[in-house]
């Protein structure tokens, strides 16, 4: 504890002037020593000083102690998942914010803060932490400046930043000395590996971050990295698998009553369906999904989507005309330019074809290659116009299209 900066907390909170603090106990400029911490107290002009400010040395330990202990506490409740239990370690360790400046836990708690930001989707805070914890990495110690590095990673992946995510955590090798447990570590290195030059990489570390948080029976977690090794082996067609995590996800969510984490589930669940053609099973867990979001949201739209692509599939044109003028109509609320154009397409292949084969080729793939050139429905469409120009006889743009795939 730094009770120099301490006391000029208190003499200021207490709107006292330091020749009021002062009198009859030491002099201004001795005062004014202590409190910029290049001078120590001795213990009863310290005695003293406190006495008059109404400060009990004893408790201002004890608030240190306790200070730590929160910090230790919302953590392993972010480790865990526990979300209002973490809000309630937050809370009681704003009450200290006056008092943490002065103690040794400052770098400590503004990383656990910063931890906690990101932890509650607070984005724009985070941002507003992590920059003024960069002012300060000069003063880190070797786990603050590791922990601070790991943290940043995080944030990056939130914001699906993975390629710039993976380049930071490179530099922090499992077991550096800093306090967030292994299976955090493997599970982000496994979340930033999930491109598709990267998956077995990404199944590799999923793998042991399962087994780490199997051995502290993390059960959140366990959820969380079974949905990423589901879509990892889904995306590296390991199918079997894939069904494996998903059936174990089903089973122990519904269990547990992750109502949050079930329409993702069940969502990622039909989209395997989806993948091994069995339209029936994938129609059945994008509805489950669909019945537990809320309606109007983005994922409310994708599986509103795949649902309407399916039923095109099916050739059940009617309930296939109904999913896509929805998903038009919420596109254009949502302000969400991709679906708009793709429901469009569909819409306007039930009423013409010949217009709609015009529309990919003019609006769908110039928007969907400017988006990022490898979309899975970008290499759908390239493979729809290559086999259409290919049963014409044009044989030339059929080889267009499929070196594009290539």
């Amino acid at each position: 504890m730094q009770f120099g900066p301490l006391i000029k907390f208190y003499r200021i909170q207490k709107g006292l002037t330091q020749k009021e603090l002062a009198n009859s106990i030491c002099s201004v400029p001795h005062l004014s020593k202590i409190e910029s911490n290049s001078k120590e107290a001795n213990e009863e002009t310290m005695g003293l000083l406190l006495e008059r400010l109404g400060v009990n040395l004893s408790s201002i330990t004890e608030n240190e102690g306790q200070i730590k202990q929160l910090i230790k506490e919302l953590n392993e409740k972010i480790d865990f998942i526990q979300d209002e239990e973490a809000d309630k370690a937050m809370e009681m360790l704003i009450e200290f914010e006056g008092i943490i400046p002065f103690t040794t836990n400052l770098h400590t708690y503004e990383l656990t803060k910063f931890r906690y930001l990101i932890f509650k989707h607070k984005f724009t805070e985070a941002q507003e932490q992590y920059e003024l914890l960069k002012k300060q990495k000069k003063i880190f110690s070797q786990p603050q400046m590791a922990l601070f590095s790991y943290l940043h990673a995080v944030m990056l992946l939130k914001k699906r930043m993975y390629k710039k995510a993976d380049e930071i955590l490179d530099t922090i090798g499992r077991g550096s000395k800093f306090d967030i447990p292994d299976g955090e570590l493997l599970y982000h290195r496994a979340l930033a590996k999930t491109s598709p030059e990267d998956l077995g990489y990404a199944i590799y570390y999923g793998k042991m971050a399962l087994q780490e948080f199997m051995e502290h029976h993390n059960f959140k977690r366990i959820l969380h990295v079974l949905m990423l090794l589901g879509i990892n082996y889904t995306n590296s067609k390991i199918y079997e698998e894939a069904q494996d995590c998903y059936k174990n996800l089903i089973r122990n969510a519904e269990i547990l009553q992750e109502k949050k984490l079930l329409p993702e589930i069940y969502h990622n669940m039909g989209y395997l369906q989806k993948k091994l053609k069995n339209y029936r099973e994938a129609i059945f867990f994008f509805e489950k999904s669909l019945s537990l979001q809320t309606k109007g949201t983005q994922h409310y739209l994708i599986t509103l989507y795949s649902i309407g692509e399916i039923q095109y599939e099916l050739q059940n044109q009617e309930k296939a005309r109904e999913s896509f003028e929805e998903v038009y109509e919420l596109s254009k609320n949502l302000e969400n330019r991709k679906y708009r154009m793709l429901a469009n397409y569909y819409l306007m292949t039930l009423d013409s074809p010949e217009k709609s084969l015009d529309y990919s080729e003019t609006k769908v793939i110039p928007f969907l290659e400017e988006m990022d050139g490898k979309s899975e429905e970008l290499i759908w469409f390239y493979k729809m116009l290559s086999n259409h120009y290919r049963q014409m006889g044009r044989f030339d743009q059929a080889v267009k299209y499929i070196e594009k795939i290539n």
